[in-house]
């Protein structure tokens, strides 16, 4: 009589095989998860730039305003809603009033938390330093950044 040997996987290799595809399915999901987070922190990095050169645009548009700090602006300051100018001719202080005006109610939609500050200076060239903060803590958190929840951008250009 002869003793047959069976051949085939033992419980224990079919154990360590899903312990390993289990480890790598863990490391594909939070791959996953680090790159939504850095695509979002990238999307309000590009709004925030948008914003920002918005800022600069409006101020080219309305180069007496500008050179007279009429777009001056501190961080975090909500001015008040200025009187509406699209019903007669308005001066550019009103219309650098209305600027600034809906461009901090467009950072604080479209940013979280998003402020922003406009400061020119007062000598030839005229230059004028816009900078955009937002709270980024979402995707600090992922990348171990929690000391710098907020992102800023600054952008400077010479107006005249």
């Amino acid at each position: 009589m002869t003793l047959r040997c069976e051949r085939g996987f033992t419980l224990v290799e079919v154990l360590v095989a899903l312990v390993v595809l289990s480890v790598g399915l863990l490391g594909m999901a939070k791959m996953v998860m680090v790159s939504s987070h850095s695509n979002d922190s990238a999307y309000l990095r590009s709004q925030a730039v948008a914003l920002g050169y918005q800022a600069l645009d409006s101020m080219r548009a309305n180069l007496p305003a500008s050179t007279t700090a009429g777009y001056s602006t501190a961080l975090g300051a909500m001015p008040a809603a200025p009187a509406s100018c699209f019903a007669a001719a308005c001066a550019n202080a009103a219309i650098a009033a209305w600027d600034v005006y809906s461009w901090k109610r467009a950072l604080a939609a479209a940013l979280p938390a998003g402020t922003g500050s406009i400061t020119t200076s007062g000598t030839f060239p005229m230059t004028a330093t816009v900078i955009v903060q937002w709270d980024d803590s979402v995707a600090q958190t992922v990348f171990r950044d929690a000391a710098a929840p907020t992102n800023s951008i600054t952008l400077e250009t010479v107006i005249q």
